[in-house]
């Protein structure tokens, strides 16, 4: 897995640049990853992020946008407002955890 420097840390990442190593995240890499693809961070997303990083933990797997409905509290429509086009990929992305199997 190649490795890139992100928010001055260097951190593995796979070929689409998701985080591979859960324990390599922290916010201050959430906030450069989100910088990136555009998004400046709020309380809302935080929200969101933090309940991916608690459901992978323990779940094994990212959870998918309509776990963070039902499961995470957090509407899907809420969800597209808070990380436009595509909600699954991009909350993923900033939590660090791999891209969920599915989009729904």
């Amino acid at each position: 897995m190649p490795v890139v420097e992100i928010g001055s840390r260097p951190v593995h990442v796979n070929e689409e640049g998701f985080l591979t190593e859960y324990d390599e995240w922290d916010e201050d890499i959430a906030r450069a990853l989100a910088r990136q693809i555009g998004i400046e961070m709020t309380d809302a997303h935080w929200k969101v992020i933090r309940f991916l990083r608690e459901d992978f933990r323990a779940q094994g797997e990212t959870p998918t946008t309509r776990r963070v409905n039902t499961v995470g509290g957090v509407p899907v429509k809420e969800q597209f407002a808070l990380f436009p086009k595509k909600p699954g990929r991009k909350m993923s992305y900033i939590a660090g955890l791999p891209k969920p199997h599915g989009c729904v």
